[in-house]
């Protein structure tokens, strides 16, 4: 009988510190004011980097049978149809003002008024 270690490969502790890394960038981004849509644009090519480690590295969804890769591109497909009628809904919405209304203060509704 052996007597070895059973650790965790060597290949994800490099997988889980590129995911913190990628976490700290995140964070970080969040307090840097960026001109136009760049924040956004950033923050979703970062969790697209982190959501590709997670599928290709720890799912193995790569080297996986194409019924699960099959399973995992409808979900995706799905995901996909569901934001763009939730895109489409928000889009089309018509902003009507409310008037002139001021906005409430408190003082609406004091003790001497009741």
């Amino acid at each position: 009988m052996t007597t070895g270690t059973t650790g965790l490969p060597r290949s994800y502790l490099f997988i889980w510190a590129a995911l913190v890394g990628l976490l700290t960038a995140t964070l970080a981004l969040a307090y840097v004011p960026m001109p136009g849509p760049l924040n956004l644009m950033l923050a979703l090519g970062i969790s697209a980097a982190k959501a590709l480690l997670v599928l290709a590295l720890f799912m193995k969804l790569f080297r996986a049978p194409a019924l699960t890769r099959a399973a995992a591109a409808a979900g995706l497909f799905w995901l996909a149809v569901l934001f763009a009628l939730s895109a489409t809904d928000y889009l089309t919405r018509k902003v009507e003002p409310a008037g002139d209304l001021s906005a409430p203060t408190g003082r609406e509704y004091q003790s001497g008024d009741r």
